[in-house]
């Protein structure tokens, strides 16, 4: 049975989503306006894995 935890995250799930593509938008936007002729799908894959390295950053902050 899932907890309580997990039930109200399941609930909140597309907002998150949500949140972090608004995100990664917001980024791919700053990208575009520092360098005109960006490989697109290159910065793409350099701002999602600072996103992953950011949010381990945070995990390692809050949890320990």
């Amino acid at each position: 049975m899932p907890s309580m935890e997990q039930i109200e995250l399941q609930r909140h799930r597309p907002e998150i989503v949500a949140d972090m593509a608004k995100l990664i938008d917001r980024w791919r936007a700053i990208f575009d306006w520092d360098v005109p002729e960006i490989d697109q799908k290159h910065a793409d894959k350099l701002i999602i894995s600072e996103a992953r390295t950011a949010l381990d950053q945070i995990e390692r902050d809050l949890i320990t």
